[in-house]
């Protein structure tokens, strides 16, 4: 039997190579003669550049860059040879990762160390750069990344705003002059060319830039955007992007992705000329998904949580999909799994490591074990399925 273990990271538990070792070794235990081949996967959150940089021989390079709240930090990235191309993640500099629970403070938290990590690969010769957008800690906007590349943001009387919540006086954006050295991206924004690289956006989520499902009211809460604050923070991105309209000629305030990442996905389309895509697209291109895929008569996928968010472009959806336009048995094993009828339908089972009696902490530091003995399940109903 042929199998293709194809799953995301099981968030603060495992990464998806350990998810996808953890059920090839329960597998084999019950099938010692099957055929497995393992891609770890991503869809545009954490681990979307480890996976990309991996699956394409890439080496891990480092630079000084900032963190949301703008100390100084070692990041890194995935620097791909052959293709002259760069594979970054923005919570390599602005994510919730990097702060400690009591420290999210959205007021004063930006991208400008994002920027930073650009300037970085532009200087290195990087013709395109593959950008995550997963795990942000900020609502800026793109604002502070913008900085980084050499904007300046003024008021109505002329002064330079530094803080996201003061855009709402936003009154001119200043590209900046072509003989500087942190400027290289803001010409191409105002229609003048540039020497940035090329830069995909990689998303896993398809929200707008404003409104109801936009940016700030969907998660901001979880940054610590308080519900005083989301009028503010929403007027403040709102003029940023009538701003931008006014000077570049370019609203992007309502395309699908914009509002990744605090809206990192509108800043890089309004200043960096980004083009934004489902991560899962991005990294099943780059890992030859559909090709492995084609080889196998089984398919396995999952993360940590399947619900609702994963018919919009998470990693068990797109892998799903794709298995049943190609033919293949496609089964999901995640962390819990929700009891939406749509959702559960994608697959041909699921298993999953929730039980009843036991902590959700307790389940995250057994993953492996309780991923091993659903992937023991798993044989059995092939095998017996075999033979019946």
């Amino acid at each position: 039997m042929k199998i293709l273990i194809a799953p995301d990271k099981f968030k603060g538990a495992l990464d998806a190579s350990e998810v996808a070792e953890a059920i090839s070794t329960g597998l084999r235990e019950i099938l010692p003669d099957a055929q497995i081949d393992i891609v770890p996967m991503a869809d545009g959150g954490e681990g979307t550049a480890e996976v990309i940089s991996n699956a394409l021989g890439g080496r891990k390079v480092t630079c000084k860059a900032h963190d949301a709240l703008g100390r100084e930090l070692e990041a890194s990235y995935g620097w791909i040879e052959k293709e002259q191309a760069v594979v970054m993640e923005m919570s390599e500099a602005a994510g919730m990762r990097r702060l400690r629970p009591n420290e999210l403070n959205p007021e004063i938290a930006t991208t400008f160390g994002v920027g930073e990590m650009i300037l970085d690969a532009a200087n290195r010769g990087a013709k395109e750069i593959i950008l995550g957008l997963g795990g942000s800690a900020t609502n800026d906007g793109g604002f502070g990344m913008a900085r980084a590349l050499g904007f300046r943001f003024l008021n109505g009387h002329g002064n330079e705003i530094e803080n996201v919540l003061e855009l709402i006086f936003l009154d001119e954006i200043l590209p900046a002059p072509q003989s500087s050295p942190s400027g290289r991206g803001s010409r191409e924004a105002a229609g003048e060319g540039s020497s940035l690289p090329a830069i995909i956006a990689a998303v896993d989520v398809r929200n707008p830039l404003l409104g109801e499902n936009g940016a700030t009211r969907v998660f901001g809460p979880q940054k610590g955007v308080t519900p005083d604050k989301i009028g503010e923070f929403e007027g403040a991105l709102t003029k940023l992007a009538g701003v931008v309209a006014r000077q570049f000629g370019v609203d992007n305030r309502n395309e699908p992705g914009t509002g990744a990442a605090g809206g990192l996905g509108f800043g890089l389309m309004s200043f960096c000329t980004a083009q934004i895509r489902p991560g899962f697209d991005v990294v099943s291109k780059a890992v030859g998904l559909e090709s492995k895929m084609k080889k196998v008569e089984v398919v396995i996928t999952g993360e940590g949580s399947l619900d609702r968010q994963t018919l919009e472009g998470k990693t068990p959806g797109g892998v799903a999909e794709l298995a049943r336009r190609l033919g293949k048995r496609v089964f999901a094993f995640v962390g819990r799994a929700t009891e939406d009828r749509q959702v559960r339908e994608m697959f041909d089972g699921i298993y999953q490591n929730a039980r009843a009696e036991m902590s959700t902490e307790e389940n995250m530091k057994r993953a492996a074990e309780l991923l091993q003995g659903n992937a023991r399940q798993l044989a059995k109903d092939l095998k017996k399925a075999a033979s019946s």
